[in-house]
């Protein structure tokens, strides 16, 4: 077969030569799992979507001109598949009413995303670039943290994809357009109108994380201190880890506690006296490019550690500024197992 590199990965893919489609394909299965967790928030549908991507793909290859590289065919299916999902009746989701600890109605944009789920540290650093591919770039913590992710669900899909793919994913108007099958006037407008919402709930130090693609060294020390305190369960030592205005938001059952004094009220009673749930231990964790920690408690009688969530924590200037709690079901993404026995953790 003869031609340049690019005329014989064309005519590969558009013949149906299914070893070559799948090596490509396979090449960019993690930065398309990236892509499709920035558009839905979801680490599990992000999963079922590059699935549905790559069997688009290969179903439709005879579409594949070379116009554009594969990668950027593959990203265009996978932003429409994304699409498709998010207007689909069964998978459309809403923002839900964030409340505080009283029951009142609060404003918290993490909270209002009850689907929003972590992604390990380790699945994103497979996602790096591949070689022959100069514009992939490796994964900014901007562009995964958690309060990236939820402010960008309370965008319309289509802003959402194309603010993704403008400001993420580093395409022209031009290009963005054609693979959304719009306008190039229209793509603009978007774009400004995604960018004026994100200004609004966005935190104003998040500019300051930009270069990072990693847990830096003052938050891994940091967490190492919440994780001693966790499983001493001293109150007073997270306390002092807190600061004054730090939030602590629950996606899953939409709750926020504002606050250094809600927060340790609200951990009072399953870490001290009559009340509390047990012997507590931690596992340190790295998820969204963020300082993490899985918390699992062992009842009175029981042998296992059980896990109870998972804490995402945000770090300014030393103290804990934020804390996103999820359920245990994420954590086998994550890593460490829904149950540790004794032994597990060396006791």
């Amino acid at each position: 077969m003869g031609g340049s590199v690019e005329e014989r990965v064309v005519e590969a893919v558009r013949a149906g030569d299914e070893g070559v489609f799948t090596e490509l394909a396979e090449r960019h299965r993690h930065e398309l799992r990236v892509h499709c967790y920035r558009m839905l928030g979801s680490f599990t549908d992000a999963e079922d979507l590059v699935q549905e991507t790559l069997l688009r793909a290969w179903r439709g290859r005879e579409g594949f001109a070379g116009r554009a590289t594969f990668r950027a065919w593959l990203y265009g299916i996978a932003t429409h598949a994304c699409l498709d999902a998010l207007d689909a009746p069964a998978r459309r989701r809403e923002v839900a009413v964030a409340v505080d600890a009283s029951g009142g109605a609060a404003d918290s944009t993490l909270a209002e995303v009850p689907w929003l789920q972590p992604c390990p540290d380790g699945l994103l650093d497979l996602a790096a670039p591949v070689g022959g591919e100069p514009d992939a770039v490796a994964i900014a913590r901007e562009t995964v943290e958690l309060a990236f992710l939820a402010a960008i669900q309370h965008l319309p899909p289509l802003q959402r994809a194309v603010l993704i793919l403008r400001d993420v994913v580093g395409w022209p108007a031009r290009e963005t357009a054609e693979a959304l099958e719009a306008s190039v006037a229209s793509v603009k407008s978007a774009l400004q109108r995604a960018r004026a919402t994100l200004r609004e709930r966005l935190p104003e130090r998040r500019a300051e994380w930009r270069a990072a693609t990693a847990v830096a060294e003052a938050e891994r020390a940091l967490l190492r201190r919440y994780v001693d305190a966790s499983r001493r369960a001293d109150l007073s030592g997270l306390a002092a880890l807190l600061r004054e205005d730090v939030r602590q938001t629950m996606p899953p059952a939409h709750l926020v506690f504002d606050g250094r004094t809600a927060i340790l009220d609200m951990w009072r009673p399953v870490l001290e006296g009559d009340r509390a749930w047990g012997e507590w231990h931690s596992v340190p964790l790295a998820v969204n490019r963020q300082p993490a920690v899985a918390n699992y408690v062992r009842r009175p009688g029981e042998e296992a550690y059980t896990a109870i969530n998972i804490d995402v924590l945000c770090v300014e200037d030393g103290l804990i500024t934020e804390i996103t709690t999820f359920g245990p079901e994420v954590l086998p993404a994550a890593g460490p197992a829904l149950t540790l026995s004794p032994e597990d953790i060396g006791v």
